[in-house]
């Protein structure tokens, strides 16, 4: 698996836990729990993956390190 940060919290207008992979624009997933959320991120990165690939669109390397927010 991918080594990309992903940012886990719960959205109260969601009434979810929101997922997200920052180094990946647009890639976000939604879950009951922690445990889902986390599982369909994983899923919801390698579909973008896959598809920047299928494109021909670079697929960013990971930074290994944590993000700033701005």
């Amino acid at each position: 698996m991918y080594k990309y940060e992903i940012i886990l919290y719960w959205s109260d207008d969601d009434q979810a836990f929101v997922a997200e992979a920052p180094e990946l624009p647009g890639c976000m997933a939604h879950g009951d729990d922690h445990e889902s959320a986390l599982s369909n991120i994983k899923d919801a990165m390698q579909l973008w993956i896959d598809r920047a690939r299928e494109l021909g669109r670079p697929v960013p390397e990971p930074k290994g390190q944590r993000l700033v927010p701005a």
